[in-house]
């Protein structure tokens, strides 16, 4: 594995984000001298927060599984999960509403799930739905350690007989295809493969490689800390920060100060600071721009769909999982729209989250918080004028929410914010999407931007947009393989379990 050269004793790490947290803490628990600059007042990067009258609200991402990751980031600097957070498993981890009226508790319990699956769709499935989790266990197994959590230095890197096994698995197959093999319910197929647009891709066109989503999601399954997704980058900074690294909030980066191929100092707009090697966790045009270099790509980086989110804080209090998927009818069609079409859904599919549901104290007594996310296309793919048209598709959003799920909503909203793909590029966004770049074959793996630039020897990459990819796991993974790329792996002590044998 390909490493920063020459000393690398004091690390500048740009982001207070999740992967900037958790290679600050790597990082620091390898005895290296840590300074961590974020330009916002308070850590968290994508995963933000807003308080508005009395409603305490997650702005990124909503759903938080594998919690040993989080452990393994925080025990980097002898910490722990278990004396910084209080996370709570959200049961069921999904209510998934079909357009037919039906509707399905999704559990990672593997005897809850049989049963409600046999009550939802009959014995066959259900048994198919056995084989399936066993298939999922052991493509996470399989995947996880050796290619997601793994740095590369070329293709040729992946050669190896895990890949074998993952090709004699099916894993490079297409994802609906696969799971069509063990799920001939259409209904059952869309929980299982919904995931794939996390990735950017729809279920059709993502490789099965990525049901490794389905198994943090269905079968690790699904938590939520008290005090709402904040809680995570706040224990993470805090953890850092006993650990001796240096926060400075509030200060922006203007440039990289450089000696030949190699960079001194990060410029900022509270001063110099001297820097052995740099970890940039910006979004990607802003690295490249730092670096005054972007690498040259056989075909043009292609940006995830985008997203509309409302939030939204009522008098009510409403009756519904942590969790609910409301899926349309139309689902080909949806996934045609956004990503090639570059249209708004006619026929929508909504996650609606109750964080409330788990942690009443995030909304004033008596009252309940929702997040409604409604994908949209990117920027770059479809040109609409969200400045003009944000509320107003907000409210149809809200319609449909309260048709399909809440009655009686609207008169019932006393706060309000919505999020428009607009919003997320003035926040720097790449094609003003939240979910960076689509995991397309050639944005998969090696072939993803590298968290190492060629033409500078001590600036590591690390964030949605470079290895491992978008999420909250990818994101402390990806902070991780920032670490190693500037001390060399760390070997794990004797006893240790990885993370993929748990």
């Amino acid at each position: 594995m390909r490493t920063v050269t020459g000393p690398a004793e004091r690390i500048v790490v740009v982001g207070a984000g999740l992967s900037g947290l958790a290679a600050a803490l790597h990082l620091a628990g390898r005895g290296r001298q840590v300074t961590v600059v974020e330009r916002e007042p308070v850590p968290g990067g994508r995963t933000g927060r807003l308080d508005l009258g009395g409603y305490r609200i997650d702005t990124g991402p909503t759903v938080l599984t594998m919690p040993d990751l989080v452990d393994e980031t925080l025990a980097a600097v002898g910490d722990s999960l278990a004396g910084r957070l209080d996370l709570v498993p959200v049961t069921p981890a999904y209510r998934a509403r079909f357009a037919d009226g039906s509707s399905l508790d999704v559990h990672s319990d593997p005897e809850a799930m049989t049963e409600a699956v046999r009550a939802f769709a009959g014995p066959s499935e259900a048994d198919g739905y056995r084989r399936l989790r066993e298939w999922l266990t052991r493509l996470y197994r399989t995947e996880f350690d050796r290619f997601v959590a793994a740095n590369f230095d070329s293709p040729l890197a992946l050669v190896t007989p895990h890949l074998a096994r993952l090709v004699a698995m099916g894993a490079f197959g297409p994802l609906d295809r696969k799971i069509g093999r063990f799920l001939r319910d259409e209904r059952l197929r869309r929980v299982f493969s919904f995931q794939s647009l996390y990735a950017g891709q729809s279920p059709q066109h993502a490789l099965a490689v990525y049901a490794v989503i389905a198994y943090m999601d269905t079968v690790a399954g699904v938590f939520f800390p008290r005090g709402g997704l904040r809680a995570l980058p706040a224990a993470a900074a805090a953890a850092a920060a006993d650990a001796g690294v240096e926060f400075r909030y509030g200060t922006e980066v203007t440039a990289l100060a450089r000696s030949g191929t190699r960079v001194t100092a990060v410029e900022t707009t509270g001063g110099s600071l001297p820097a052995d090697a740099v970890v940039l966790t910006t979004e990607l045009p802003a690295a490249y721009a730092l670096l005054g270099r972007t690498p040259r790509r056989p075909v043009p980086l292609r940006p995830a769909p985008s997203a509309v989110v409302v939030h939204v804080g009522t008098r009510q209090r409403c009756d519904t999982a942590h969790h609910t998927i409301l899926f349309g009818a139309a689902w080909r069609r949806t996934f045609s729209e956004l990503i090639t079409q570059g249209r708004l859904m006619t026929d929508p599919s909504l996650l609606v989250t109750r964080p409330t549901a788990t942690d009443p104290a995030l909304a004033p007594d008596g009252r309940d918080l929702l997040y409604v996310l409604a994908p949209a296309p990117n920027l770059r793919r479809g040109p609409v004028d969200w400045d003009r048209v944000g509320d107003a598709y907000a409210d149809e959003v809200l319609g449909h929410v309260a048709d399909r799920l809440l009655p009686g909503l609207g008169g019932s909203i006393e706060a309000r914010h919505v999020v428009t793909p607009a919003d997320w590029a003035r926040q720097g966004m790449i094609a003003g999407t939240p979910f960076a770049l689509a995991h397309t074959v050639a944005q998969t793996g090696p072939f993803r931007p590298r968290n190492l630039v060629r033409g500078t020897e001590n600036v590591v990459l690390a964030g949605g947009s470079t290895a491992p990819g978008v999420g909250v796991p990818t994101a402390l993974v990806s902070g991780r393989l920032a670490a190693d790329r500037i001390t060399g792996a760390r070997v794990p002590a004797a006893g240790a379990v990885p993370v993929a044998a748990r």
